[in-house]
């Protein structure tokens, strides 16, 4: 079974302070994860929840998966980006089509590096549609971004209170 992840970010502003969200799910567990930035944008976050949830499956030992990895984002800016435009940058030297600098190039070699070696499917999903997953990353992200206590869910997957799939 393939380890499932769904990952959103939020800014109020843009800039502004912001919070990220993801959710991994395995065969046996379910690990919730988040954070925030005082000022940043809406895709930097967006990145930031990517980042995070491959660099702790990467530095989880052990981990029940036949070694791949469906990645679930609302954000095409994350999913065109690591799949189709980042080896254009690469090889223009981080430059855009239009001879621009790459914003948030910083974040895109991270994501780089973290998914490097994985085997990663990264599959859209609409935000603010009723999709479970994307619809808790959301809160996560956005309670973050607020500065209010949230819970993160971290134990079994039976047990988990909601419905991904």
């Amino acid at each position: 079974m393939p380890i499932r992840i769904f990952t959103d970010g939020s800014s109020r502003g843009n800039p502004g302070p912001g919070g990220w969200g993801t959710i991994i799910s395995t065969e046996r567990e379910v690990i919730e994860l988040g954070g925030r930035e005082d000022r940043t944008t809406n895709n930097r976050m967006e990145l930031v929840a990517a980042i995070n949830a491959l660099e702790y499956v990467r530095g989880r030992k052990n981990v029940d998966t036949d070694g791949k990895i469906e990645l679930f984002s609302d954000s095409k800016y994350v999913i065109m980006g690591i799949t189709e435009w980042i080896v254009g940058w690469q090889t223009k030297g981080w430059k855009t089509a239009g001879r621009k600098a790459v914003l948030n190039r910083d974040l895109w070699e991270k994501l780089a590096n973290a998914k490097a070696g994985l085997t990663v499917e990264w599959k859209y999903v609409a935000g603010h549609t009723g999709h479970y997953g994307n619809e808790r990353c959301d809160e996560i992200a956005t309670r973050f971004a607020d500065r209010e206590d949230v819970h993160l869910y971290s134990g079994a997957r039976e047990k988990y209170p909601i419905k991904l799939f």
